[in-house]
């Protein structure tokens, strides 16, 4: 079990609204400073037409800074995880990350099983996990009766309670539901505020160990440590004043987290 970070933990400071937009071998850098060994590079599409060559490149960053990557995209469709698969023998990652749906591409959840069904021998011979997030489009109990149907060790669950709260699932029915198929951890906190004029709520980010995640319940039911199970730190920063603010606060709260994870990790 490793504490690790994702691109979404750089979300703002690798954006275009910010002037000098982080690269990916700079987050990578950033990470490995902080003495953080674990990156997820998640939802970054550009890494999909990345050559060979560039890919070995950054593969070749990561073990000098003694990093260990993840991927992370969305969507089922079979060529674009068989892409996924390619990327990931190149970057020695054993950690895809996905989603039922994509922008182009949403399927039953007969067509999800179908869809793992096929990937599911790549899967196996190549040993990866394909770890399917829990989020609002799809209700966790649905997405377990597909996930149920397969080899617990190539296909599972990368949790975050975070994201089904806009679907009105609770987080501890999400952890209930979905625990023992585990195998990746998305970690960001999250509360509700009133709007002005006290006409309804934003559900946005907050610095973990302030808001609603019931980190306690989460470790308790899914036994990162004794199972092996990363945990990879997110955030839902809103857009402060500026760009400078922003990404200080993105700072802030990157290494927020990371205190916190390493402050609740059993000791050996």
């Amino acid at each position: 079990m490793a504490i690790g970070l994702s691109t979404y933990a750089f979300f703002w400071r690798s954006s275009a609204r910010v002037p000098a937009p982080l690269t990916l071998p700079q987050m990578l850098e950033q990470t490995a400073s902080m003495g953080v060994r674990l990156f997820q590079i998640c939802d970054y599409p550009q890494i999909e037409s990345w050559s060979d060559i560039q890919l070995q490149a950054l593969r070749q960053q990561a073990d000098t800074l003694g990093i260990q990557l993840e991927l992370g995209t969305r969507g089922l469709e079979t060529a674009h995880l068989q892409r996924y698969l390619q990327l990931a023998e190149i970057l020695q990652v054993r950690v895809i990350r996905s989603m039922f749906n994509s922008a182009q591409h949403r399927p039953t959840m007969a067509e999800a099983a179908a869809l793992i069904e096929t990937i599911l021998p790549q899967l196996e011979q190549q040993g990866v996990q394909l770890c399917l997030e829990t989020y609002e489009q799809v209700n966790s109990a649905m997405m377990m009766s597909v996930i149920n149907r397969f080899p617990a060790a190539a296909v599972g669950v990368c949790l975050d309670p975070a994201n089904c709260v806009a679907a009105l699932e609770l987080p501890q029915q999400v952890i209930a539901n979905t625990a023992g198929r585990v195998l990746n951890l998305h970690i960001k906190d999250f509360a509700f505020s009133r709007q002005d004029g006290w006409v309804g709520f934003t559900l946005a980010g907050c610095p973990l160990g302030e808001g609603l995640l019931d980190y306690d319940l989460l470790i308790e039911q899914v036994r990162p440590a004794e199972r092996g199970i990363n945990q990879i730190v997110e955030h839902w920063l809103p857009w402060q004043q500026d760009a400078a603010s922003t990404c200080l606060r993105e700072a802030e709260w990157t290494q927020q987290s990371v205190d916190f994870l390493r402050h609740r990790q059993p000791q050996e």
